[in-house]
């Protein structure tokens, strides 16, 4: 019996944690193929530990700090890959799965001997038929990386398994031996990008990523940190500035600052036509403290 474990890291999150566990115990499985569930705790003060412990259906790691996503998911990796997970999911512990979203992920992943990693079609929600994400678009020598499909209506658009860019963290499956060539996620990112960073060294390790869309999760988007909050924002800005950074390739190298800017200047614009002039003046101030080499983790409280 195979066996795939799948990591959700609370902090603070014990209702939308308990949610998740109740959805994840309706979830199918593959012929020969069982369930694993992680819960790494990011140092919670909100009664989560004692709330999961007493529940007694996953094994609960719970960390004394908070180690961000990449280290908190990191931990819940080292786990996996020890206890022998033949495949292993990071999913975000605020998403609603559908009951076919593992057994569809891991079929993709069988019958494309070639693709390392997959993930499914998630909507904003739920209940909601408004994409968050239908794959993904990553070049880091244009500056760019952006969900493709967000914000549109499923109108059917999306309905073939196909090569996509980078699979977001909310729900990132790879098998065991891709976990294990490429690496775990990168904790030099403070938050953010450390999915699109993955994929990147995952493909240039000559694997494709699965976009899979008949496997759907319905995301609760930024429960945790707020839509257009400036923290938020700034480490948005300052994550992708640092994956450009690192990725672009060829002439790449010279376009992706003139480019981000280009971007990060279109965002701050919008921001501040929406009404958000807060979160509009993070875009600089990360920008400035990026150019004078400032922490990341210092700079925005």
């Amino acid at each position: 019996m195979k066996r795939l474990a799948v990591i959700l890291l609370n902090w603070n999150g014990r209702r939308d944690t308990l949610a998740a566990l109740e959805a994840l115990a309706l979830c199918r499985m593959p012929p020969g193929w069982s369930p694993w569930t992680i819960v790494v705790d990011n140092g919670s003060t909100d009664g989560s530990v004692a709330a999961l412990a007493a529940r007694g259906d996953a094994e609960l790691i719970a960390l004394h700090d908070n180690l961000r996503f990449a280290g908190g998911n990191n931990v819940g990796l080292r786990r996996a890959l020890a206890g022998g997970a033949d495949a292993i999911a990071l999913l975000n512990n605020d998403t609603e799965p559908d009951a076919g979203l593992f057994e569809r992920l891991l079929l993709a992943l069988d019958q494309d001997p070639a693709a390392g990693a997959a993930g499914p079609l998630i909507y904003y929600g739920p209940p909601s038929d408004r994409i968050w994400y239908a794959g993904g678009i990553c070049r880091p020598g244009l500056g760019w990386t952006q969900h493709r499909g967000i914000g549109h209506r499923d109108r059917g658009q999306y309905r073939a398994v196909e090569s996509t860019g980078y699979v977001t963290g909310c729900c990132l499956l790879a098998r065991r031996e891709v976990w294990e060539a490429v690496g775990l996620l990168d904790d030099r990112y403070y938050i953010y990008a450390e999915d699109a960073d993955w994929c990147l060294r995952a493909r240039a390790a000559g694997y494709r990523l699965l976009f899979v869309p008949t496997a759907r999760l319905w995301h609760k988007v930024s429960a945790s940190s707020g839509v257009a909050s400036p923290w938020r924002i700034y480490h948005k800005v300052r994550a992708g500035l640092t994956l450009c950074h690192r990725h672009a390739r060829g002439l790449g190298r010279l376009a992706w600052l003139p480019a981000s800017l280009a971007t990060h200047a279109a965002m701050a614009a919008k921001l501040l036509l929406q009404g958000h002039p807060a979160a509009a003046a993070a875009v600089p101030r990360a920008l400035a403290d990026a150019a004078r080499g400032i922490d990341a983790g210092e700079a925005m409280p």
